[in-house]
């Protein structure tokens, strides 16, 4: 007989028993942790569920543009953005401008080591926490379902991790993301060198995890053959120069049994050699036809089997392997940020273990997407704007970014000198990336160039009051132009209306339905194809005041576009 731990649940109310029976019923296989102790206090921010009586009222998310930090260097080129504020609260208001529109996610997440590394509710998780696990994964949950509705459908993800959360982060993202979508752990070696181990082991590597939105709009991965794996290719065929160079391995298999691939093969001097191959017998005689496998004979008498494999076969591309072993190195990273800030050796870097520039690269690379755009919302010291930066300025891609930060004050290694992490690290450096820097030299070093727009989280209140519409609306014109990726304003009619401009689109928002037949006339002036915002207490648009003008106008009402989003993320 099974004895209940009665001291358990003796303190759970009949609300709290119910709770703990109903979690357990529905979840059959994958995590369970205490969601109630680890609750953030941003839920509470938003989701209002148990709030304190004196706690701020309820609001939702908008973004205000930081003009002083727009940067701008050539006009034809894609508009990246760089939003700070609190990840969840960018999170949300990305559901309203890029639903469905992200190609590629990149994360590198605080790894809950316990060592000052993970900030939940303002405080940091050190590793006597009972709920430190608890606290990470409702951190992560929130934050990865909000980001997979960003995904397009063949949209990829890639998180960085340790062995801290690794095991957690996997059943995780089997949940969110479905287990069929799993594509592949790729284990990355992220220092030279042996250094200082723990009491087992050094530790000399990190994980990166890839999902698929959905895997079955996903082709095969394929890269071009780096410089080491194009040297293997040493040999010369005499009869099939039009193949290229080729080298071989053996035939014979060093697989578990399978019978099907066991069968004799006649040698040169009709002796035969029976074992386990790489291939059927079927492929092994097409091998044969065209000329692609050699017999060596040993000193013994007997015979090894190769098959060749040539230069052009494959046009130069292979799978990506699922080790990273010599690509690059955290130090790397290092390096990277002291050229940038020009740190002299022995000088505290101003962000600690920022990621290598080449990792994100050669991520950005296996997705093989040139236009792709590419969001990291833990974007810390600005990695990932960079790395598209440079492959952009390397291949002649156009691919964009959108990096999200908060702005916390960092403290690495007791240092007096505090820096904040959006404002004295990432915008600095994508700044000096984009414009160029000077070395420690005092060299000029070139800038890659590209356009840069800055956006703070701003909030409104989320009652559903005429008040809260009217505020949310006179608030949503940035979000309106990131979601329709037009910028330029042609036309400020103030608090009554405005048009931005990209070459014949236009996008109009009407913050006062009085204020619409200015609005058309002043439309009318321009030739081109309208989007147009219009405020609307309810969901209603005013199609028959766009009849019969010469403009085609597609017409969308605000605020409810808007809270349809924020409806469906946040509770009632």
């Amino acid at each position: 007989m099974v004895k209940l731990n009665k001291s358990k649940y003796e303190k759970y109310t009949r609300e709290e028993l119910i709770d703990e029976l109903e979690t357990l019923k529905k979840k059959k296989y994958g995590l369970v942790w205490d969601k109630k102790n680890s609750q953030e206090m941003l839920d509470a921010f938003v989701n209002w569920e148990n709030v304190p009586e004196n706690f701020v009222p309820k609001q939702f998310p908008v973004l205000k543009k930081v003009k002083n930090k727009e940067i701008e260097t050539d006009k034809a080129k894609s508009v990246n953005l760089l939003i700070e504020g609190d990840n969840y609260h960018s999170l949300a208001v990305l559901n309203f401008t890029h639903q469905n529109k992200i190609d590629v996610i990149y994360i590198d997440p605080p790894y809950n080591t316990g060592n000052n590394d993970f900030i939940y509710n303002d405080k940091f998780i050190d590793k006597e926490d009972p709920f430190r696990h608890s606290k990470w994964l409702s951190f992560m949950e929130k934050r990865l379902k909000l980001a997979r509705s960003l995904l397009k459908k063949d949209g990829l993800i890639f998180i960085s991790i340790d062995d801290n959360e690794q095991s957690q982060l996997k059943l995780l993202c089997d949940e969110i993301f479905e287990e069929k979508n799993f594509i592949a752990q790729i284990v990355w070696r992220k220092k030279y060198g042996g250094g200082k181990g723990t009491r087992f082991f050094v530790d000399l590597h990190e994980y990166i995890l890839i999902y698929a939105k959905d895997i079955s709009q996903i082709d095969q991965f394929l890269l071009e053959r780096s410089a080491d794996q194009t040297q293997i290719f040493k040999e010369r065929d005499e009869y099939f120069k039009e193949r290229g160079a080729f080298y071989i391995r053996p035939l014979k298999s060093g697989l578990a049994l399978r019978k099907t691939l066991i069968y004799p093969i006649k040698c040169p001097d009709g002796s035969e050699v029976e074992t386990q191959w790489i291939c059927g017998r079927e492929t092994y005689e097409q091998l044969l036809s065209e000329g692609r496998i050699v017999f060596k004979k040993l000193k013994n008498g007997k015979y090894n089997i190769y098959k060749k494999f040539y230069e052009k076969d494959g046009e130069g591309l292979v799978h990506p392997e699922s080790i990273f072993y010599d690509l690059a190195y955290n130090q790397n990273g290092k390096e990277e940020l002291k050229k940038i800030f020009n740190i002299q050796e022995g000088r505290d870097i101003p962000f600690e273990n920022p990621k290598p520039t080449k990792l994100i690269q050669y991520l950005l690379q296996i997705a093989r997407r040139k236009d792709a755009t590419i969001l990291d919302y833990m974007a810390g010291s600005g990695t990932t704007g960079h790395a598209v930066l440079k492959l952009n300025n390397e291949d002649g891609g156009s691919r964009k970014f959108i990096l999200c930060t908060n702005d916390e004050e960092i403290d690495h290694n007791g240092n007096s000198k505090k820096h904040k992490i959006c404002t004295d690290v990432c915008y600095p450096r994508i700044e000096k990336v984009i414009n160029g820097y000077k070395n420690k030299k005092g060299e000029k070093i070139s800038g890659l160039g590209g356009n840069l727009k800055y956006f703070k989280t701003d909030f409104v209140g989320s009652d559903s009051t005429d008040k809260n519409k009217r505020d949310l609306v006179n608030k949503s014109a940035e979000m309106i132009c990131i979601k329709e990726d037009i910028f330029d304003l042609v036309v400020d009619g103030g608090l009554d209306y405005r048009i931005y401009q990209k070459g014949k689109k236009f996008l109009g928002v009407i913050f006062d339905i009085d204020a619409i037949a200015d609005f058309k006339k002043e439309a009318e002036k321009h030739k081109g194809n309208f989007v147009v915002y219009c405020f609307s207490y309810t969901e209603v648009t005013p199609e028959k005041e766009f009849k019969g003008l010469k403009n085609k106008y597609v017409l969308k009402p605000i605020p409810a576009v808007i809270l349809r989003i924020y409806l469906e993320i946040f509770k009632k």
